[in-house]
């Protein structure tokens, strides 16, 4: 029988201004886990191709993001030993001795073989500072300032991608990769020097690291970890065995676009379902062991609506995924150059998914979840059919003439007021029809704001479902299986944009949303609650 919760807080008016150090502070935290990411995933290929890899190799950098994937897996480790301040303390430091170990590397004859085994250990050690920076959020906010700060979070973590993938980038241009790998080391040191004088401390150690080192040296625990490698390298060799001349081609065509990270994903999803059908049998036998590990899954699991939960957590950007990736192939099929495309959404894109994720966690602070969690997802669900509506006056690019690249050019330049002309020109004789910039960038920055809004939106639903004691761990499961929705939208995509035309299949992506939104009818935690509330009310199962 479910205890009662606490009674959510009234929104009324609101909280006193949240002082200028939280902000910067958590401004700071969430830039040093978006800058080593970027280094790992968008500096990675860059390196590789300058310094003459093979098309193959440079294939392979995609393995890096493994990590971020596999994190939960030592997750709970993270939670129970030490604290998470300093573990992300640590974590940054160690960034820094690796940066450092690049720029010296990146000047040794063999520098593309030392410093892919660096990126490798980058990725290791990124990935724990995310999990340890994740809980560290949620232990020291409580629940309405992390929905006002939810925006920062967004805001910091793509000035950091656009700070690692493009300013890095282009200072290893001007001079050389050691100065560029040099630059990263002193950013981060930086970084450190920030948080170790400003971070607060708000946790007790549950146990000592020490008990840590004793942990990992057992048997059992080193077998764990060779049948996870192991299994990885089948995963990652899974395409290269000559299984696409098998009669089974079509299946493994689809392993091999989910990818390694895909079919994790989709592994931890099912092994949470394989939980939660043993759910009660496993919390008896858990808790009676006090077998950490294994119940910080467990635990998870052990809340209301857990299936509503797992359901929302995977569905939730499947429509936004399979709209963003054809967004860019039908725009340019359309007569949208990259170059246009990468302006109009490499910049005031992510200014307006910065804006929509900015103010839908003040509006979420100021109004409720429950209140806001339908403008925020309808935000981000609705302007899908924005996309169908261009779709269907779209004209083969061989039907066009010279003249185009004229009209393109003028319409920049063309007032708001000329967009409704040309809607109405549309309806009338869609073919004869060319690309407008001023619409097609007000579509795609109209679209990055939504999707700003809806994904702050739901990952203050998802801080909600982290219990204490494994708020870390939970945080990592959580955005594991998140990904599940987005890696099978990737996958299939292409396939239905091929199949259906691109005006229906945008109407599809529009349809891909309505589960996530039926769903909203049945979730938990919207009234101000949490999973934290119910664990507080719940007498001890010790």
């Amino acid at each position: 029988m479910q205890p009662p919760a606490s009674a959510p807080p009234p929104a009324g008016p609101p909280a006193p201004t949240l002082p200028w150090w939280r902000r910067f502070w958590v401004a700071t935290l969430y830039f040093a886990e978006g800058f080593p990411y970027s280094m790992v995933r968008q500096i990675s290929t860059v390196f590789f191709k300058d310094s003459g890899a093979s098309l193959q190799a440079i294939g392979l950098t995609s393995l890096y993001g493994l990590p971020w994937t596999l994190k939960f897996l030592w997750s709970p480790f993270v939670d129970q030993f030490a604290t998470k301040r300093r573990w992300l303390l640590a974590a940054e430091l160690a960034l820094s001795a690796t940066m450092v170990l690049m720029a010296l590397g990146a000047a040794m004859p063999q520098a593309l073989d030392v410093v892919a085994g660096l990126f490798l250990l980058t990725a290791m050690l990124s990935a724990t500072h995310d999990i340890a920076i994740d809980g560290f959020y949620l232990e020291a906010l409580n629940r309405q300032e992390q929905a006002r700060l939810v925006g920062f979070q967004a805001m910091s973590y793509r000035l950091a991608m656009i700070a690692g993938g493009g300013g890095i980038v282009t200072l290893s241009g001007y001079t050389n990769w050691s100065t560029a790998f040099g630059a990263a080391a002193a950013i981060l040191v930086m970084l450190w020097l920030v948080h170790s004088s400003c971070l607060p401390r708000v946790e007790k150690t549950q146990r000592p690291l020490a008990e840590l080192g004793r942990l990992l040296r057992r048997p059992a625990v080193r077998r764990a970890a060779a049948g996870v490698l192991i299994a990885g390298a089948a995963v990652a060799g899974a395409g290269r065995l000559g299984w696409l001349n098998t009669p089974a081609a079509a299946f493994t065509m689809i392993l091999d676009r989910l990818g390694s990270a895909g079919l994790v994903s989709a592994a931890l999803l099912l092994a949470m379902l394989g939980l939660a059908l043993n759910l009660r049998r496993l919390k008896r036998r858990l808790y009676a062991s006090d077998s950490f590990y294994a119940l910080a899954f467990v635990d998870y699991l052990d809340q209301p609506k857990v299936g509503v939960i797992l359901a929302a957590v995977v569905c939730w950007r499947a429509g936004e995924s399979f709209l963003l990736n054809m967004a860019y192939p039908f725009l340019n099929d359309a007569g949208v150059s990259r170059a246009q495309y990468g302006v109009i959404y490499g910049t005031f894109g992510i200014v307006a998914s910065i804006t929509g994720g900015l103010l839908a966690g003040w509006l979420i602070a100021r109004f409720g979840l429950r209140r806001m969690i339908w403008p925020c997802a309808l935000s981000q669900n609705m302007l899908n059919l924005l996309y169908m509506f261009l779709a269907w006056q779209y004209v083969p690019l061989s039907t066009r003439r010279w003249s185009l690249s004229l009209e393109l050019a003028r319409d920049v330049y063309q007032a708001p007021f000329v967009w409704v002309q040309r809607a109405a020109e549309m309806m009338r004789a869609p073919a004869a029809w060319f690309p407008d910039l001023n619409l097609v960038g007000t579509l795609i920055v109209l679209e990055s704001f939504g999707a700003g809004m809806g994904t702050a939106a739901f990952m203050v639903f998802i801080m909600r479902t982290c219990k204490p004691g494994y708020k870390a761990a939970h945080m990592a499961i959580a955005t594991s299986i998140m990904t599940v929705g987005a890696t099978f939208a990737g996958v299939f995509s292409g396939i239905l944009a091929g199949w259906l035309g691109y005006p229906l299949f945008f109407g599809f992506t529009f349809l891909a949303t309505v589960p996530s939104m039926v769903l909203l009818f049945f979730l938990p935690y919207l009234d101000g609650t949490s999973a934290a509330d119910l664990a507080a009310n719940r007498p001890e199962k010790r």
